[in-house]
């Protein structure tokens, strides 16, 4: 097919915007819009007519025509199908057909086409690719933007706190002053006036900047709320530095607040704070006896229904601090119901074994030893490797749903399983297309755009028995179902998947019940969705 030109013409033949894409002068294009209204036949269908030259291919636009003029050897099916994306193009751009609507998107219009029709010839471009090449925005360089105003926003907000803890300085300097106490030579001389020496005051880093709560790898900002991106909430650069140089980081003039004084001494090290793995768990207050349940979970689910492979382990250890309750025994809770026997259970050597048909007891086989004081015993292990859907604690269902358009509609829900257990901090990515961004119409719980994996990440803080579902709807450009897969979850549990935990602790010697406390957390080291 040779497209030699597409225009947008009045009914009377006058036109509005056209595009050569074949060396025609005006005069020759003016003169066969100008015709092309006297070719229309009346009371019929078509949607081309020719001449002993050229054919139009034509749509109405309301009191207006888009137009192509091709060769008569043009295939008409071809013609046809460009015409339509013509047509859907100009109703993108144009809140409507109007001959002032169509003048004032003149030039984005002529972009357009020239995306769609290179020298006569068709390009293999839909709607989708043709607005992203209009719109040509940089991921990376909103990426970018977005780091460098939130450095912005922490420089003031490091600045605001300098300045209010010289000015906590200055008024105790002028208090001792006051009082009568000798003052230190301090910055601009000492005096009542002057600062005292920040070096001689323990530095304390603000909560602001430490935190020790894992946050998904992605960035999660306030610059795009509802639907669209949200990136920041990650610590960026500025606050790695910080933490590093102890809140000491060289700030610029111009994020500099006017008149602020600034104090330039050494700080005394640091010390970094531990790493917490437990994210948004409660804490635990431990007891005399306190016992630590901890499971390991790795499956994978498959996008049809079904489990590839589960594998769970878990360890209970018993830690006892009273020297008085180191002879006790620790009965189990009975497994739920709906549990198989597949459970495989692992005591200490010294710790008897459960007896067949009775109670599960977690005991010394010599009644007259006592547990060791003071440090950690694994008094437990068990583990299940298989396909039982039952040991399952979230399910995943993820609907990639191709259009017409080049694009695909995303629905993907969560529900939980096992509502013994309680999920935290839980993220469920999504990969992306290349090239591709989605646009999310509905969701629960917040979502962020990963850049470093090209995924969409939607986090959901707290998932329970009183909220245990819920759904996210996105569209995106692509048609490959396959290229939102695996699907990838991360979360902390609360409880135990496999429905081992404590229902009572008492002493061996006259069976009387023991105060315990006990910590029971899922990890997850592998959960995707193939």
């Amino acid at each position: 097919m040779v497209v030699l030109a597409a225009s947008i013409c009045t009914k009377g033949g006058k036109p509005i915007v056209s595009r050569q894409f074949r060396d025609m002068s005006r005069a020759r294009i003016e003169s066969l819009l100008a015709s092309f209204p006297k070719l229309i036949p009346t009371n019929t269908q078509h949607t081309s007519v020719e001449t002993t030259d050229v054919r139009y291919v034509y749509q109405p636009l309301e009191d207006l025509y888009i137009i192509l003029i091709t060769n008569k050897a043009s295939n008409i099916l071809q013609d046809i199908d460009t015409l339509h994306l013509f047509a859907r193009v100009v109703s993108d751009l144009c809140r409507s057909a109007e001959q002032r609507e169509i003048v004032k998107n003149e030039f984005e219009l002529l972009f357009a086409f020239d995306e769609i029709v290179s020298l006569g010839y068709r390009e293999p471009v839909n709607l989708m690719q043709v607005r992203n090449v209009l719109e040509m925005e940089s991921h990376e360089e909103k990426i970018q933007e977005i780091i460098a105003r939130n450095k912005e926003a922490e420089a003031k907000e490091e600045l605001k706190r300098r300045a209010k803890q010289l000015e906590m300085q200055r008024r105790e300097q002028q208090r001792r002053a006051a009082a009568g106490a000798p003052s230190g030579g301090g910055y601009l001389g000492g005096g009542i006036s002057g600062y005292a020496p920040v070096a001689q005051r323990e530095y304390t880093p603000p909560a602001a900047i430490r935190t020790n709560s894992p946050a998904p790898s992605s960035l999660r900002a306030p610059a795009f709320k509802g639907s669209g991106m949200k990136l920041g909430g990650k610590r960026t650069q500025q606050s790695a530095l910080l933490d590093a140089l102890g809140g000491e980081a060289l700030l610029s003039e111009d994020m500099s607040a006017p008149g602020t004084p600034a104090v330039s001494h050494t700080p005394e090290p640091v010390a970094s704070a531990p790493k917490n793995d437990r994210g948004s768990l409660p804490p635990v207050e431990a007891q005399s006896v306190h016992v630590i349940v901890k499971e390991f979970i790795n499956l994978e689910l498959m996008r049809e229904g079904g489990l590839t492979n589960l594998e769970l382990r878990g360890d209970m250890n018993l830690q006892i601090s009273d020297p008085d309750l180191a002879r006790l025994k620790l009965t189990l809770a009975p497994a739920p119901a709906s549990y198989g026997p597949e459970l495989q259970f692992k005591q200490h050597p010294q710790v008897a074994k459960f007896a067949a048909n009775r109670d599960r007891v977690v005991a010394l086989k010599d009644a007259s030893r006592s547990f060791p004081v003071g440090q950690p015993l694994a008094v437990l292990k068990w583990r299940y490797s298989g396909k039982d859907e039952t040991y399952v604690p979230l399910s995943i269902n993820c609907w990639p749903t191709p259009s017409n358009d080049g694009t695909c509609d995303v629905n993907i829900e969560y529900e939980l399983e096992a509502e013994h257990v309680s999920l935290h901090d839980v993220v469920i990515s999504i990969p992306l297309p290349d090239g591709s961004y989605p646009t999310v119409s509905s969701h629960s719980g917040e979502w962020s755009l990963n850049p470093s994996s090209h995924s969409l990440d939607w986090a959901i803080p707290l998932v329970n028995a009183e909220e245990r579902s819920g759904s996210l709807e996105f569209s995106v450009g692509g048609d490959d179902p396959g290229v939102f897969f695996p699907v990838s979850v991360s979360f902390v549990g609360e409880g135990s998947v496999a429905g081992v935990h404590l229902a009572s602790v008492a002493r061996i010697d006259n069976g009387e019940d023991v105060t315990f406390s006990e910590d029971a957390t899922v990890v997850v080291e592998n959960y995707t969705v193939v």
